[in-house]
């Protein structure tokens, strides 16, 4: 009987690498791993699962058991693959990508995640865009209009508004700026 286990914290692909290690390492089966989640051959028991709570634990990730927390996780996780991870070029409505994955009403979904996180999930989508926004413009290759166009913006305006709104700084003057400060993807 295969179990999925839900895992925090996991936001990149080296999270997926560091999982898969302590998996193994653990000598525990898994058919799959993507973020936020892995699929076991089979279900725990309580010493396998401490243990492996633990051993996440100690490089930065946890386990989720409770169904409200594996929600919101899921979640976040949709938000990073599509704003990270992602070049995918349609513009679907955040509402319609997190109904269509979770399967579940979108009002109940945003409320979940206002009531336990302290921000709206809209709040979270823009904190991750505007991250996502920073990393763009430290590696420099791509034009604000170019950032604009990926994040599907309706203009450089409207993201130099909303990253000014965030941030307290213009996208110019986080560029010339020496320390460009970024949050970790897990701390948005």
């Amino acid at each position: 009987m295969s179990d999925t286990i839900h895992i925090k914290n996991m936001v990149c692909p080296r999270c997926i690498s560091a999982v898969s290690n302590i998996l193994q390492e653990l000598k525990i089966s898994y058919r799959s791993i993507k973020l936020g989640e892995v699929e076991l051959v089979s279900s725990l028991d309580v010493e396998n699962k401490n243990g492996l709570s633990k051993a996440l634990q100690n490089s930065g990730f946890s386990l989720i058991d409770d169904r409200k927390s594996q929600l919101i996780e899921q979640m976040k996780t949709l938000v990073v693959e599509k704003i990270h991870h992602s070049n995918d070029e349609t513009d679907l409505k955040w509402a319609d990508i997190v109904t269509g994955e979770l399967h579940l009403d979108y009002k109940y979904l945003s409320s979940l995640f206002s009531s336990v996180e302290s921000i709206t999930f809209e709040q979270y989508i823009i904190n991750q865009k505007i991250e996502r926004v920073k990393e763009l413009i430290v590696y420099d290759e791509l034009t604000l209009s170019e950032i604009a166009f990926k994040l599907h913006y309706s203009s450089v305006a409207y993201l130099s508004n909303q990253f000014k709104k965030v941030t307290g700084m213009t996208p110019t003057q986080f560029k010339n700026r020496l320390d460009k400060n970024r949050k970790s993807l897990d701390e948005i």
